[in-house]
């Protein structure tokens, strides 16, 4: 078993010691419900036949159908997969979405694929994973490296082996194809959102604003001009180049052209004079000090290696699991708050659940109601998870795992546990 993975069983381990759950509850939480692995073979350009290993895991499905992303990623594996999927499932429970939790993946480099390889590479996983999936049963969604043009093939491909258009079998498809409006900067609004409604319990009302994001792909570049436009600071932003810093703030505006014409952050400093601007390794960064910290890549990223170094007041993450069990033991002993991405990141889930129920019904929202929807489910679930720590006297990680853990197991026990046959 993978560190990570043991990591995320921890976090059930640890929660249960703080509510009472019947033990067949935490018994069914320890092990995924299915999983599938398969083979993918591609015809790619040159004439040659290639084959991808491919996964997809529905751990729970006690709340409803499982939903998860597929990612495309070179480092890709298995135990990867069923942890994402086990973080969905405590993600949809905390923000009480009528949701289990599941997750795919392909083991590839998008990157080294042409348009056309990585269409049918994408339309081959539906078909692997056809019986699999369904709206009824397990709904995918995008992740890392995958986006909606790949969800809109996927989606395609599953309405021709079923034989009608069932847009509502994958989330965060292209607005033409039942896409929802308000869905690409839904993780980082609503990670937005949970930050405002804690801004003062967690001690940043009346701190400096000074922030530092690591990853610059859709959620980091979305969080920090949102910051920014709240009157914040951004200080220091990273991607896989490196990380470029200006203690006086970075011109948001002239770093995401040049990310854009550049492919890395690091080229503002070659680009943008100035005495303050420099670039830095990652553990650099993490070693700034600054108010705000916002991991928003992947997974593993601070570790117990790191985590004694990192001086942010606030760790909000926006990635799946970049805290690792390790070391958020020494940023509590810190005294460096989490907000945990089951709940910080879960504004994204939330988006896709709103395109099902769109999908599903036939009548499509606007963007201003996304947003008027989206916000409440934040803010409750960002204050029944603080009003638990609280109460608890436990930090925000655990007190989100034991929201979560309360609601799977009432749906559990709704169908009956040992209490109720043998009493």
């Amino acid at each position: 078993m993978s560190d990570t993975l043991q990591g995320a069983l921890s976090q059930l381990k640890m929660a249960a010691r703080h509510t009472e759950v019947p033990e067949e509850v935490l018994e069914a939480l320890n092990f995924p419900k299915e999983v599938l692995t398969a083979r993918i073979s591609v015809r790619m350009d040159n004439g040659k036949r290639r084959s991808f290993e491919a996964w997809r895991c529905r751990y729970d499905d006690t709340r409803g159908p499982t939903k998860g992303g597929i990612r495309f990623h070179p480092e890709a594996n298995l135990e990867e997969v069923v942890t994402l999927a086990f973080w969905m499932t405590f993600k949809c429970a905390v923000v009480n979405l009528p949701y289990g939790g599941g997750k795919g993946a392909i083991r590839v480099d998008p990157r080294e694929l042409s348009r056309r390889e990585l269409e049918r590479l994408s339309r081959a996983y539906v078909h692997a994973f056809s019986s699999m999936i369904g709206p009824d049963r397990d709904i995918p969604a995008p992740d890392v490296y995958t986006n909606a043009r790949i969800m809109g093939w996927m989606a395609d491909e599953y309405s021709s082996l079923v034989g009608y258009p069932c847009p509502a079998v994958i989330t965060g498809k292209p607005i033409p194809l039942g896409g929802s409006l308000g869905r690409d900067d839904a993780t980082a609004k609503g990670g937005f959102y949970v930050l405002k409604n804690l801004l003062s319990e967690i001690g940043l009302e009346n701190c400096e604003k000074r922030a530092i994001v690591q990853g610059f792909g859709n959620a980091g570049a979305t969080i920090a001009s949102l910051l920014h436009q709240d009157g914040w600071k951004v200080i220091a932003v990273s991607d896989t180049g490196g990380c470029v810093y200006d203690k006086t703030g970075l011109d948001l505006q002239k770093l995401a052209n040049i990310k854009k014409e550049r492919g890395s952050v690091t080229d503002y400093a070659k680009q943008i004079s100035g005495s303050d601007i420099k670039t830095l390794t990652q553990d650099e960064m993490f070693a700034l000090e600054c108010d705000l910290l916002v991991p928003a890549a992947l997974e593993d990223q601070i570790t117990r290696d790191n985590a004694g170094s990192i001086k942010a007041s606030v760790i909000m993450e926006l990635a799946n699991g970049p805290v690792t069990a390790e070391a958020d033991s020494v940023l509590e002993k810190n005294g460096v708050t989490v907000i945990p991405d089951i709940l910080a990141n879960a504004g994204g889930v939330t988006v896709s659940y709103f395109e099902w129920v769109q999908n599903r019904q036939g009548f499509y929202w606007t963007e201003d109601e996304v947003q008027q929807k989206l916000r409440p489910i934040m803010e409750q679930g960002s204050s029944a998870v603080w009003s638990l720590a609280q109460k608890k006297d436990i930090s925000l990680r655990t007190a989100a795992y034991v929201l979560g853990l309360e609601r799977i197991a009432d749906a559990i026990k709704a169908h009956g546990t040992q209490d109720y046959f043998c009493p």
